[in-house]
């Protein structure tokens, strides 16, 4: 797999991150990174932008805090902190169910794919083939 496309991007594209691509590229994963840093590399670049969910801000803590490494837990809420947080609000989960229901998606897809559309994201970063189902979103894997 080569790394994702970027210049199909609209300028200042909003792109929603699911966790596996932050956790490939803020540690450092030899083979997984590299597919996923031209989209860093935009957005450091100012061209596009990011969100993350409030599910991807726990998933990417949870490993750091289970390996004890507070530095790395640190590390990530900065990161996340300075892009868009998507809030698990009523409507999103109302979408998720819709999602689960219609597309048999788990729970944390359904919020992931759900929170993209209700900010109109331009895209779904991720490394998950079950998002491959949900048509109205373009997914970016």
């Amino acid at each position: 797999m080569g790394a994702v496309a970027v210049a199909d991007l609209p300028d200042q594209a909003l792109l929603l991150l699911d966790s596996p691509p932050i956790i490939y590229v803020l540690e450092g994963n030899p083979k997984l990174a590299r597919r996923f840093k031209p989209l860093f590399e935009a957005h450091a670049a100012g061209r596009v932008r990011f969100a993350v969910t409030t599910i991807t801000l726990a998933e990417t803590l949870t490993g750091a805090l289970q390996a004890g490494n507070e530095a790395l837990a640190r590390r990530y809420r900065a990161v996340l902190d300075s892009w868009q947080m998507v809030p698990l609000d009523a409507e999103v989960a109302e979408q998720a169910a819709r999602l689960r229901a219609s597309l048999r998606l788990k729970l944390a897809d359904a919020v992931q794919a759900a929170s993209a559309l209700s900010i109109n994201a331009a895209a779904l970063v991720t490394h998950d083939r079950d998002f491959s189902r949900v048509r109205a979103l373009r997914v970016i894997s």
